[in-house]
């Protein structure tokens, strides 16, 4: 489970040293804006002020990140600073997923010697936007994570909107407004799960700030949602709980809640994790909509919810939600992607009905499933046939689509289906 204290000195879950990034940048100037800020808000939104701000597009292969703003507080860069705000901007977002090798890749991209790229990390390193540890040959890097604000709640009687109104939403004011909204939007869903769901007595909430991004960390004392899943479910295994969590939908309290909570708010952030128990879950939206699921050896009770914004994010809270809106249907939440490496236990294979079936639990409730077979190579016959021919004749008013199959899955899927379908 994470703690506010690990997360200070950061963490990394992705490192990729084949994703080499591409890099596109242009400026214009901001009119000035004054106002009071306290320095809270200087850490989480710094280039508030006279700037000039620049629009850089880093396409870090799989992923791309769009707008990302920095600053100059003399409002006027000369081709010289441009440059070195260029290239330390672009570290800055290659640590999380370079921690070792940021300083090559840079090197590498711009074309500058590795003196040169090392001399731009040591500056950020001195102006405390970047940690490093370790010697040369083994340093590691990661951005320097400050606790803003930390707060503990009893839970009873607790209410969302009271504690975001009154203890965090200042510090997102001056953010820009798609911002604002993918954080007033995740902070009360994932806190109100914590009040309504975790059956625990307090919850603690810790805002922190990176030079990239805002972060939020909410840790309650309860049950743990994967084990209330499992009970709820009669699933036989808590990781199986993350599967039905990936689906969407999915409620201990279906008379109070509609169960898209999670769903939606996994979506909302550039990355979003899960701790519970002895699970940690991921969701990555800058990797593709990736998953991961990992296991360990924690004991500790409880759920901890941890969400990462971008200064520079493009997301628009209405369109997270009309991605899983069908064609014929404005409003409701009619469709999911399911990721189906997420049924699998290390490295069992899916052959059987009974694994199929586990797949399909509930998703009969939206008109279009999406089945994503990254990371699975094959399915056996009757995993196949449950799927894609026994469940699509049970249910006719809802669509599977496979993407993301290789050869020999969409060979077996095609075993399946009659001719001209």
């Amino acid at each position: 489970m994470f703690s506010a204290t690990n997360l200070e000195k950061g963490s990394t879950i992705h490192d990729d040293q084949d994703r080499v990034p591409n890099l596109s940048i242009e400026a214009s100037t901001v009119p000035r804006k004054s106002s009071p800020r306290a320095e809270a808000q200087n850490i989480l939104y710094p280039f508030l002020g006279s700037y000039v701000l620049f629009r850089l597009t880093i396409n870090l292969l799989p992923f791309t990140i769009k707008i990302i703003p920095f600053y100059n507080k003399g409002g006027f860069v000369t081709r010289r600073t441009r440059r070195s705000l260029e290239i330390q901007q672009f570290m800055l977002y290659l640590i999380p997923t370079h921690p070792y090798n940021a300083v090559v890749v840079a090197a590498e991209h711009f074309g500058i010697s590795r003196q040169a790229a090392s001399r731009h990390m040591r500056i950020l390193v001195e102006e405390g936007k970047v940690l490093a540890e370790g010697n040369t040959k083994t340093r590691r890097y990661s951005l320097q994570r400050t606790v803003i604000k930390r707060l503990t709640f009893p839970l009873e009687d607790l209410r969302e909107d009271k504690v975001w109104r009154e203890d965090f939403k200042s510090f997102f004011d001056d953010a820009p407004p798609n911002i604002y909204e993918l954080w007033e939007y995740g902070f009360t869903e994932m806190l109100n799960n914590a009040i309504d769901h975790s059956d625990g007595s307090a919850v603690d909430i810790t805002l922190l700030g990176t030079p990239i991004s805002s972060i939020i960390v909410i840790d309650d004392d309860g049950i743990g949602i994967f084990r209330k899943i499992k009970d709820a479910c009669h699933l036989d295994e808590e990781s199986l709980a993350v599967l039905e969590l990936a689906k969407g939908k999915l409620t201990t309290d279906p008379e109070n809640h509609t169960g898209e909570g999670i769903f939606f708010t996994s979506r909302c952030f550039d990355s979003f994790n899960i701790s519970s128990g002895s699970i940690y879950f991921n969701h990555d939206e800058r990797f593709n909509d990736e998953h991961w699921i990992f296991e360990n050896e924690n004991t500790e009770q409880g759920t901890t919810v941890f969400m990462e914004c971008h200064f520079g994010t493009d997301r628009i809270l209405e369109e997270v939600f009309n991605e899983y809106t069908s064609a014929d249907d404005d409003v409701a939440f009619t469709k999911t992607v399911l990721p189906v490496s997420l049924l699998r236990h290390g490295t069992e294979n899916l052959v059987s009905r009974s694994q199929a079936k586990r797949l399909l639990a509930r998703v009969e409730k939206f008109r279009t499933v999406v089945l994503d077979f990254k990371d699975v190579e094959t399915i056996g016959q009757a995993f196949a046939d449950e799927v894609f021919r026994v469940f699509v004749n049970r249910h006719p008013d809802t669509e599977i689509i496979p993407i993301r199959a290789g050869v020999k899955i969409q060979r077996m899927i095609r075993r399946t289906r009659p001719s001209g379908q």
